[in-house]
């Protein structure tokens, strides 16, 4: 791979807040952390907020995406990485609420082909929500010290 294309910004993510520079491979593989799996990784990460689910997306796994974060020249993917993973956790956070909040709907089929459908708040995730259980990303639980 030439040097200036192995250190300029993934094409996928060059207009977003979470651009950065590839890490370049230390050997050319098709299976391995090439430049489009390392946004793909970063995107899957800012929707999952996850790190093995995100590494699972592309057909990488969570230690891998460890030791290619933990490399001398990935400053900038480690960077991208946490701005993702901040994002993806406040995105999840979302959906848990909204879920807490509004419901899901539960569609069983009973003995005898009888459908029972049911649905409506998650009690238990709104009480643990009110108990200050589950925390926003970014925002720290409140201790007596803060308080």
């Amino acid at each position: 791979m030439e040097p200036d294309t192995a250190r300029s910004p993934a094409p996928l993510l060059a207009d977003s807040c979470l651009a950065f520079t590839p890490v370049p491979q230390r050997r050319r593989r098709a299976s391995g952390w090439t430049p489009d799996t390392q946004a793909c990784f970063i995107r899957a990460l800012a929707a999952m907020g996850s790190v093995g689910p995100a590494a699972k997306a592309v057909g990488m796994n969570r230690a891998s995406a460890y030791r290619l974060r933990d490399r001398p020249d990935a400053e900038s993917f480690a960077a991208a990485w946490d701005r993702a993973i901040s994002m993806g956790r406040t995105h999840q956070f979302g959906i848990a609420m909204d879920r807490a909040l509004n419901g899901v709907t539960i569609v069983r089929v009973l003995k005898g082909g009888a459908v029972d459908v049911s649905g409506g708040p998650d009690m238990a995730l709104v009480r643990a929500a009110l108990r200050d259980e589950t925390v926003p990303p970014g925002r720290a639980k409140a201790t007596k010290a803060t308080e």
